[in-house]
């Protein structure tokens, strides 16, 4: 009978070993699987500003000021920047437009709250914010037309009434625009070989 008992309670321990286990390698399953794919800017700007056909403008604190005197509206908004970055890639087939969108989805998904989204089939306008108490910390404006892709990123401390105005006059699109005019007459021209 004893021996029984003492049977019966090493396996009760067994089947509690196996299930600490079981629970801990789901948990270091499920910690590796958050941790990899595109998850910040920093990684998707890093992983993508040296492919072919892209542009990549990443605005030291410096040139803030130039990009401050585009309009009034600009001002208001630079004038708080730590950091702004620019990436524009082709998108030309629909795998690779899809790709992105994914990739996007997976930057914004749980940490960002969607200001305004446009879907069309897989064209994309979307303007993401990061906020913290009453200020918006982050601005992530994605556009892809299945033919190029585009983000625009803010890192600052903003006005959330000034960036739901501007997101609605689609003032993001022109400021992203803008930069590139502004830094690709400056900018040298890389030619190729005939």
């Amino acid at each position: 009978m004893e021996r029984m008992s003492l049977i019966s309670l090493l396996l009760n321990t067994q089947n509690t070993m196996t299930m600490i286990r079981n629970f801990i390698a789901l948990t270091l399953l499920l910690v590796l699987s958050s941790c990899g794919g595109y998850n910040s800017i920093d990684t998707f700007y890093n992983a993508h500003k040296n492919d072919n056909q892209v542009t990549a403008v990443r605005v030291p604190q410096f040139m803030l000021s130039m990009i401050s005197e585009i309009s009034p509206e600009m001002q208001s908004l630079v004038g708080t920047t730590k950091d702004l970055r620019y990436m524009q890639f082709p998108s030309a087939t629909a795998s690779r437009t899809q790709f992105l969108n994914q990739q996007m989805n997976g930057i914004t998904g749980n940490s960002f709250i969607e200001v305004f989204r446009k879907n069309d089939e897989l064209k994309r306008n979307v303007v993401s914010i990061r906020e913290k108490k009453n200020s918006v910390k982050e601005i992530l404006i994605y556009n892809n037309d299945n033919q190029t892709g585009s983000f625009l990123y803010f890192n600052g401390d903003f006005d959330p009434m000034k960036v739901r105005e501007m997101a609605k006059n689609e003032q993001f699109t022109k400021f992203g625009n803008n930069i590139i005019s502004q830094f690709g007459a400056s900018t040298p021209e890389i030619k190729t070989p005939q």
